[in-house]
Order: C-alpha cells, then structure tokens, then sequence
C-alpha cells in the first residue's frame, strides 16, 4: 500500500470512531475494535493476520496492565469501605485549620485519587463537602471545584490509572519514572488548581434546589458516603488512624520508585538488583499493599476473611470495562504499526517540526475533546505516535515525560461529552453554563501546566 493510502486509513479509522462515540453512542470497546478492523481492512492487511494482531495487541496491553489496575481498584474499594477517605480528609481539615480548608481537600483530593478511580471518587467525597460547605457557611464550589480537580489530575497523570498505565505500557515507558516525575508535576498541578479555583470562585453560584438542600441537612459536617449494600453486613469498628491510610496510599508509589532506583545502581547480574525489580515491580508493590489493606484495615477492624475477600472482589466488576478499553486501545495501536500506518504517520509528524513532547500532548488533547474519554484519549495518543516514539530511541526518563505530556492533553478540556463532567456539575448542583466556565477552563489550565511541567524537565533528562 502507498503512504498516501495508509494515511487516508488512519483518517478514515479515526472519524469513525469519533462518529460511532459522539453520534451513535457506541461502547467504546465495541467502537475500538470495529475501528481496528475497519482500518486493517481499508490499509490492506491480509485477512488471516487482522484476528492474530488483534489478539497480539490485546494481550500485549493487557499483559502489562491488567492486574495493576485491578490491585488498584481493590486497594480503593477496601479504603472506601473502611472509611479511610474520610478519615483523611477529616484530619487534614482538623490540621490545616479554618482558613487553608480548600488547601486541605486539595491535598485529601490528591491523596485519595491515587487509589480510587475519579468518578468513585466523587461519589464519595460529594457528602463530606456538603457538610464542609454547611458548616463553615461558606459557597459548596470553594471546596468542590479544587478537590474533584485534584483527583481528576491524579487520573490522567498517574499509574495505577488505567489510561496513564496503558500508555506507558504502549510506549515502554517505566511507570516508576513517570511516578518519579509525576508525583510532584502533579502535586504541583494540584496545588495551582487550588489557587486558581480560589480566585474562580470568589462570585456567587446557583445550585440546585436539592444540592441546596443537602447542603444545608448536613449540620454537623457528618456524612455517610457508602451504600447500605456495601456495609450492612460489616463490623462497626472505630475508623482507621490517618496514617495508616497515608501510609497504604503511598506504599505502592515508594516501592515503585525506590525499586527504579535501585535497578538503576546496582549492576545488572547482582542479585539485589533482581530483588529490587521484584519488589520494585508495580504488581508485587500493589500485591503487598492490597494484602496490607485487607489485614489493618478489614482482618485487625473485625472482618473475616469472606468480608475481606468479598469489599475487594467488589471492586473487580466496576474496572472490568475499564480494563478492556485499555486492552482495546492496544489493538488499535497494534494495527497500526502491524499495517504499516504508524511508520507512515511517524514520518508526517516529524515533518510538522514540532517536538514529540509537543505531539503528544496536543494529540491527546485533541482526542480528549472530541470523544470525552481520558482513557480513550490517552491509549489512542499511544498508539499513534508509537512508532515515531521508538524511532526516537528516547531514554527512559524521557519516556515517562511522554506518558506525563499525553496526561496533560488527558486532563484538559472536560465537557459535555465526558462524564466526569456531567458527575461534577449534578452533585455539586451547578448548571452547564458555570460548569464550563470553571470545570473545563480548569481542568484545560491544569493540563497545560502539567505539559510545560515537562516541557522545563526535558532539558535536563536528554
């Protein structure tokens, strides 16, 4: 096949997936994997080797990323359950004080967003700001705007996230550089996020009648963020201490990076360095960790072990789409490079002269706009730009300033067609107006800073 006919496969393929997305609503599973077919077809690919690179591009992602994002769901769903979201939060109010309360749910956001996926996150967050709001008198958007963000910017940036650890897996980025590199971009985003909601939310906000109301039923703070089903049949125990479930939450990301660090030294052939590796690895530091959990804050509170086994096989269902989506978007990168479209796509885009960093966020952002999925968004960008990626022989620090960039582009310009827009905006009761006006112009500032973030690093990872 010519260049020009690759390329016209690669446009065709992308249309239509914005077009079966936006216009006809299709599952994004169903959408990824008629899309690959459609473009492996259209790009000339012998028909008996279309079903082995799906499977091949299926079990590459997935290989790499489906048991961290389920030992990442169960490690949420057991803090959730436990109550430890709102212990952290609770406390770091109590030590902030008063007046840096939005600083400190910022902070709680970051904290518990590593963990629990966004949406959940809310959910769960959404009563305890009720009752912050109603206590201090002051407007539910002061709090809701920089806590909800802080979490997104956690899920477009940071593994065990599902698009952030498809993209890395995609491009051979190691996830405990980009978690070196993307712990303080984000803690920095995180941080501007609250300074620029402060200035946001100085006007005054029209909420629903029944956010209103639940605003003011919360007199003394308190809240239940968890459904009946979920905790009828547990112990009542006392809620877990504030730095057990700091320490859970920020196990993982330790040993991760401390693993990198230590492969990084020790020679190759040592012994220690395979230990390093070993425990080092994202899937043995989320095991420990998800064992950890199940012990203090299920086994040591009065659970049994079927409650414990039964709060973390829980939280397999809620991530199961989300885990095919990711392997989805791995057939769709395969096919691309399979076909020949990638390489051909690679060389266009280095004609542009724009930076591979600067690709990579402005693609991610375009897909993020258009369609409304970060995960979507950022295991496509991966896709795409893969080959061109691996042709640049990038470093591995450079590599995770690339996963870090396509997150950028992931977090920015959240509206009508995505989700998690459609959740902040309903519970904290604003109307579609305002929700443009602060959620998406914040979210799109924050990812712009996460990408120059990266863009003041390169410099000194090349």
């Amino acid at each position: 096949m010519t260049p020009m006919v690759l390329l016209a496969s690669a446009i065709a393929g992308i249309v239509l997936m914005l077009v079966l997305i936006i216009r006809f609503k299709l599952h994004p599973i169903l959408t990824l994997l008629i899309v690959s077919m459609f473009v492996a077809l259209f790009a000339g690919m012998p028909a008996a080797k279309i079903v082995p690179a799906i499977e091949a591009g299926m079990g590459k992602t997935l290989g790499h990323i489906a048991i961290i994002i389920a030992l990442g769901a169960m490690i949420g769903k057991i803090v959730e359950i436990s109550g430890g979201a709102q212990v952290l939060a609770r406390d770091l109010i109590a030590r902030f004080g008063d007046r840096r309360v939005p600083l400190a749910l910022t902070l709680a956001g970051f904290l518990i967003g590593i963990p629990v996926f966004f949406e959940v996150g809310v959910i769960m967050v959404m009563p305890l700001l009720y009752g912050v709001s109603n206590v201090t008198r002051r407007s539910l958007m002061i709090f809701a705007l920089p806590m909800c963000a802080a979490m997104l910017t956690v899920h477009s940036f940071l593994p065990p996230h599902p698009g952030p650890a498809a993209a890395a897996a995609q491009i051979g980025a190691n996830m405990g550089r980009i978690l070196a590199f993307g712990v303080p971009i984000t803690l920095m985003v995180c941080g501007a996020g609250a300074l620029i909601a402060q200035r946001m939310t100085r006007r005054e906000f029209t909420y629903a009648p029944d956010i209103q109301a639940a605003v003011s039923g919360c007199e003394d703070g308190t809240f239940n963020a968890l459904p009946e089903a979920s905790t009828h049949a547990l112990p009542s125990a006392e809620p877990p201490g504030f730095w057990l479930i700091v320490g859970l939450i920020l196990l993982p990301i330790v040993l991760i990076m401390l693993g990198t660090m230590l492969s990084i030294f020790l020679p190759a052939a040592s012994s220690y360095a395979g230990v390093a590796h070993l425990v080092g690895s994202p899937v043995t530091a989320l095991l420990l960790d998800t064992l950890l959990a199940g012990y203090t804050l299920g086994l040591r509170r009065g659970w049994s072990f079927e409650q414990v086994s039964t709060v973390i096989g829980s939280a397999v269902p809620g991530v199961a789409l989300v885990i095919l989506i990711a392997g989805c978007g791995g057939v769709f990168g395969n096919i691309l490079v399979e076909s020949g479209i990638g390489h051909v796509i690679s060389d266009i885009l280095r004609t542009t002269g724009l930076p591979a960093l600067a690709l990579a966020f402005i693609l991610s952002m375009i897909l993020r706009a258009v369609q409304g999925s970060t995960t979507v968004a950022l295991v496509t960008t991966a896709g795409i730009l893969g080959p061109m990626i691996s042709e640049m022989h990038a470093n591995p620090n450079q590599l995770a300033l690339l996963a870090l960039a396509m997150g950028g582009g992931g977090l920015s310009v959240s509206h009508v067609n995505d989700a998690g827009f459609w959740i902040f905006t309903k519970l904290s009761g604003i109307d579609v107006a305002d929700g443009l006006r602060t959620w998406t112009v914040l979210t799109t500032t924050l990812g712009v800073l996460g990408f120059l973030a990266t863009c003041l690093l390169w410099p000194f990872v090349s």
